[in-house]
């Protein structure tokens, strides 16, 4: 049973068992490896007491109370750079569901195996003598693709409510099914998740929004009681009926729309605010005779007022929250399509951010897949993102030169006037054709030569660039529009 097990990993292991210290790697990479995937990080397990493990090696860290010493390895991989050795241990009571009162050291490797959350994790691999050890039925329940409590589930939960997010997310990240004692322990103990802090509980919710599987996981989540202590308002989204356009009631919608962002591997940012981009069609939904079916007029305005409160509350990083609310609010950014200008267009840049406007433009698609709609891109959103690519498009523009008007009538002692701008507009035509002409010294010198000219000859070198700007500019806009398969519409 020899796995694949990084160097770095081996010698600290190593290490301990020179020492006289038995060495098991332990836990989530011990399942990983049984499944054969690469661990994310590595846990080792020893007799050896915390002071013991330190003295082994040359830069370790121990700032915790549960006896973990960091071992700093050199590594150049992230995943290896720091190894986790813990003593075996056992713990006492419980505290508000989530600390225990006392930390002992010194029980055997099946006692610390005892403590630990599901059967999966209770795995432990001995490299020296090539040993698993599988004291709960870790493999079978792995080879059986279940996520089953070790002991009394009701005890393990209360021990810590957080084991009832891990289960859900643990569940998305593998595609294990839940047991049903198990599942059943997390509805009748769901109450308790709201003893733990916001921080812990929105780490384990990023983290299953970062699965392949969230739009599965949050509805579990919801099933099981859960969700109403994580983002209530969400929940009042369940049998809200939404216009023709839609297929699913507003909570699905929202969970398909997130779904999406996660089936083409979007950012986190997107797949959140999938989640959260209509949360306020249930208080904004009025009927409307005239048009016989439900509306939702400000629904994108009130909603990000919501996200905002949803994630200064689940304490979010400000940078993140402050992207989320931005792509709400700005996500009906082209309801009425026919009526778009380039102009519209650039305010919607300079509302959303150049940074966030991808993202946004992807939220979009997300949001009209999530509606029940085949078609991912129709032509009104390609055309909308061909003049997204247009807007931010570095322009070819006077403003590239290295030399302005005021720099022109430094030099030259004219007055503002028409051959300010042919001078102008002759440099451009110059530095487009060659681009190393685009230096003060060297416009400068060609200025001092332009001045000498008839307005009638700068009028015509100036036509000659603007001329060019424009060919240049056109041939820009048809090869933008032919990427997105629009060139044949008009604007």
């Amino acid at each position: 049973m020899k796995f694949a097990i990084p160097e770095e990993v081996l010698a600290v292991a190593n290490v301990l068992e020179e020492n006289g210290y038995e060495a098991y790697i332990v836990g989530g990479c011990v399942r990983d490896l049984v499944l054969g995937l690469m661990p994310k990080d590595w846990d080792i397990t020893t007799p050896a007491h915390p002071e013991a493990i330190q003295a082994l090696f040359p830069e370790t860290f121990y700032e915790n109370a549960y006896g973990t010493v960091g071992v700093v390895t050199g590594s150049g991989d992230p995943r290896t750079t720091v190894i986790e050795v813990t003593p075996y241990r056992e713990e006492g009571e419980y505290l508000n569901a989530r600390h225990p009162s006392e930390v002992r050291f010194g029980v055997s490797l099946e006692k610390d195996l005892e403590r630990r959350d599901f059967t999966m994790n209770t795995l432990a691999y001995r490299p020296k003598t090539d040993t698993l050890v599988d004291t709960h039925g870790g493999q079978a329940d792995i080879a059986a693709r279940l996520i089953r409590s070790v002991g009394d589930p009701n005890a393990r939960f209360r021990e810590d409510a957080l084991r009832m997010m891990r289960a859900v997310r643990f569940m998305a990240q593998l595609s294990f099914v839940i047991e049903q004692g198990t599942a059943e322990a997390i509805f009748q103990n769901a109450d308790t998740l709201s003893h733990i802090s916001r921080e812990r509980i929105r780490d384990e919710l990023i983290k299953i929004i970062e699965t392949d599987e969230p739009m599965t996981a949050v509805h579990t989540l919801q099933k099981l009681g859960l969700l109403k202590h994580i983002a209530p308002d969400l929940e009042r989204g369940i049998g809200v009926a939404q216009n023709q356009a839609h297929s699913f009631d507003v909570y699905e919608h929202l969970l398909r729309t997130m779904q999406h962002a996660a089936d083409r591997d979007w950012s986190t940012a997107v797949r959140v605010a999938g989640l959260f981009h209509d949360i306020s069609k249930p208080e904004t939904r009025r009927w409307s005779d005239e048009k016989r079916d439900w509306t939702f007029h400000g629904h994108e305005v009130v909603g990000a007022r919501v996200t905002r409160r949803i994630l200064e509350d689940l304490r979010f990083p400000k940078d993140m929250a402050d992207k989320v609310v931005a792509l709400v609010r700005w996500h009906m950014f082209f309801s009425d399509p026919d009526q778009v200008t380039m102009s519209a267009v650039r305010r919607m840049i300079a509302n959303v951010g150049r940074e966030h406007i991808s993202d946004l433009l992807n939220l979009r698609i997300c949001d009209r897949i999530g509606t029940g709609r085949p078609k991912e891109q129709p032509f009104r959103l390609r055309r909308y993102m061909a003049m997204v690519e247009q807007a931010l498009r570095d322009p070819v523009t006077l403003g590239m030169l290295a030399m302005d008007g005021a720099g022109v009538m430094q030099i030259t002692g004219e007055r503002p006037g028409p051959r300010i701008g042919h001078m102008l507009h002759a440099l451009l035509e110059e530095v487009l054709e060659d681009p190393t002409k685009n230096t003060r010294e060297k416009l400068e010198a060609r200025v001092l030569e332009l001045r000498r000219h008839t307005d009638a000859e700068l009028a015509s070198l100036g036509r000659s660039g603007k001329e060019r700007l424009e060919r240049e500019e056109a041939e820009a806009v048809r090869s933008i529009e032919k990427r997105w398969g629009v060139q044949d519409k008009g604007h």
